[in-house]
């Protein structure tokens, strides 16, 4: 919607006013369809003759305002996304933690106590229960969003993989962001929680002679990284673009970061959704977004290992490999950027209307029940850091 340039025309509709020249025809016509659904709540679709006025008891003629129908959806919206996220934490926080209790009084050998984290007793028992706590605090909220939203799939992901030399670029920065965040940790004795209990719990069996220890890097490595990238570069991001990319991308990003619930993890996940998020629309695929995050995850997994070695050349190696992915990934980045064919290109939709970039996004954020969720989430955060 291009309000600001709406002085001189009469007839004001969002969504044909929508930019739609960034992603193919397919994907856009359908984005279109979802839109125009008078009955569905959670698609901005205002349209007003300005020359016209509206009669309402105890109100007279008024006139409809853009501003306030925009204000009106995104309340709406946020509601859903806040109640999904807060889903995810009561899940993570309470409900995962009354399930392992329950297993513990089965006699199931998995304990753990209500402030801390990590998990103990059984590698078998680990691992399948956090599986099935992690996918169950992925999905639920995914399902709620996807009921509530009622976006097709043909919108909800992106599955058009318009220029693939994109992907390569966006695995390229990916690498290069994670070798920066991965600085400070690279010098430091902590890992992986599940990882470092693998590591610890038989100092005479190699790591990757247990079979629980494979499973479980499979299912962080690609299920996890696909699972978190359809709830959050799949409805959220799609339902939010038609506030414009740049919101949908600020807003998807900063939920990413928050629901880690971690002051540590909170920037490497912002850069890297930030990353994961501009990579799709400027490929036009999820697919790069869920590239982005398995890339992320074998970094991280790869340092871990290579930290696991106590040998005195630890400190060469790791460094030597991290300065080489740093290095080939610059070096891809600038050979694509020289080839580029489509320079100049256009990915991020833009959205112009009554309400400023700045507005919306505070608005959003103070919504209920976003707010409060940011509020536990950043308090859950304090609460690790005490405990």
């Amino acid at each position: 919607m291009n309000v600001g340039n709406n002085t001189e025309k009469t007839i004001i509709d969002v969504v044909e006013e929508f930019d739609y020249s960034t992603q193919n025809e397919i994907y856009n016509r359908s984005f279109r369809k979802w839109r125009k659904n008078k009955n569905n709540p959670f698609a901005f679709n205002f349209s007003v003759n300005k020359k016209e006025s509206i009669f309402i008891d105890g109100k007279g003629f008024v006139k409809n305002s853009p501003a306030v129908s925009e204000c009106e959806t995104i309340s709406r919206i946020f509601f859903i996304i806040g109640s999904a996220m807060l889903m995810w934490i009561t899940i993570e926080n309470i409900i995962g933690k009354m399930i392992i209790y329950l297993l513990d009084v089965m006699g199931v050998n998995i304990h753990t106590t209500f402030f801390s984290t990590p998990c103990y007793g059984g590698s078998i028992e680990i691992v399948t229960t956090m599986i099935i706590i992690t996918l169950l605090k992925i999905y639920i909220p995914a399902l709620y969003i996807h009921r509530n939203m009622k976006m097709p799939f043909r919108v909800e992901f992106m599955s058009t993989m318009n220029h693939p030399a994109e992907l390569i670029s966006t695995i390229a920065m990916s690498l290069i962001v994670c070798t920066i965040i991965s600085i400070p940790d690279a010098y430091s004795s902590s890992v992986k929680e599940i990882y470092s209990y693998f590591k610890n719990i038989d100092t005479d069996i190699s790591v990757w002679g247990q079979s629980e220890y494979i499973i479980y890097t499979i299912f962080d490595v690609i299920i996890m990284s696909v699972s978190t990238e359809i709830l959050f570069r799949g409805a959220i991001f799609s339902v939010l673009r038609q506030f414009g990319d740049i919101f949908a991308v600020i807003v998807t990003s900063v939920m990413s970061a928050l629901l880690t619930q971690s002051f540590q993890d909170m920037p490497e996940a912002l850069l890297i959704s930030i990353i994961a998020s501009v990579g799709m629309l400027k490929s036009g695929s999820i697919f790069t977004a869920f590239a982005v995050n398995t890339v992320f995850k074998m970094y991280q997994l790869t340092i871990v290992i290579i930290e696991a070695n106590t040998s005195e050349n630890m400190f060469f190696i790791r460094n030597l490999i991290m300065t080489g992915i740093f290095l080939v990934s610059i070096i891809i980045l600038i050979i694509l950027n020289i080839t580029k064919k489509h320079k100049g290109r256009r990915y991020l939709a833009e959205y112009i209307s009554e309400i400023s970039m700045k507005e919306r996004i505070i608005y959003s954020f103070k919504s209920f029940p976003f707010m409060a969720v940011m509020i536990v989430c950043l308090i859950s955060a304090v609460i690790k850091i005490i405990y």
